[in-house]
């Protein structure tokens, strides 16, 4: 049974973006837009997860995530807190209030998804997404092997973090640099081109044959995974 994660938030645009994701990675998803209609959404039923939003209208993310942890269903509930307050002292106040992971917005969804799956396998370990399926391929997280159409595939180290991260938001276009931060690291300096060699690596090693490519070449902007591919097979 997959995950269930609730997110409250107030942004449409931002829990619709975190929504798409999250249901991509395989968790059930739900969203209030309101701290006291998130306050009895979880008093009728506790999630695997929540994901917090510091300012909310009704009740604020900060007195929810407080109030939860006087309560015996919830004390141990993972929250991440989502907050536009980067100072020192409001991260400290916010994990200190309960909040298990605190993200600063904006944020990188890759980053976050790689937060809640960390959260999960600490407080929910078998309701961690580890097998990813996009079409015809499947991207085992744990035994780091990759099958399409029942062949398995031989991906190198970055062919594989490379597959993974575009599996996880499919339709979605990464830049050249979107993809070296997430792939390779923000604190790695690479020139943008080496992108290009490894999907040409990596779309060799998937591709065989009358085979369709996944990945998609949007000219002048970067790589996303095909998202029709994902929803076609």
């Amino acid at each position: 049974m997959p995950a269930r994660i609730l997110i409250v938030e107030d942004e449409e645009p931002l829990t619709l973006l975190l929504r798409y994701n999250l249901e991509s990675e395989g968790y059930g998803v739900e969203s209030v837009g309101r701290g006291d209609e998130a306050e009895t959404r979880l008093r009728e039923s506790v999630p695997d997860l929540v994901i917090l939003d510091w300012m909310l209208p009704g009740l604020s993310g900060i007195e929810l995530c407080r109030r939860l942890r006087t309560r015996p269903e919830t004390e141990r509930l993972p929250v991440i807190m989502l907050t536009a307050r980067g100072e020192e002292t409001e991260r400290v106040r916010g994990l200190a209030t309960g909040a298990d992971d605190y993200v600063v917005k904006p944020f990188s969804v890759p980053e976050l998804l790689a937060r809640v799956r960390a959260l999960l396998r600490r407080a929910k370990p078998e309701h961690v997404a580890t097998l990813l399926r996009a079409g015809d391929i499947e991207l085992d997280r744990e035994t780091h092997r990759v099958h399409r159409a029942g062949r398995e595939v031989h991906l190198g180290p970055t062919e594989f973090r490379l597959l993974e991260f575009l599996m996880q938001s499919p339709g979605r276009v990464f830049s050249r640099e979107q993809l070296l931060d997430g792939v390779w690291g923000q604190d790695v300096y690479i020139d943008e081109r080496t992108v290009d060699v490894h999907v040409g690596r990596l779309r060799k090693a998937i591709n065989r044959g009358r085979q369709s490519d996944p990945i998609r070449t949007v000219r002048g902007a970067g790589y996303s995974f095909n998202e029709m591919f994902a929803r076609a097979h």
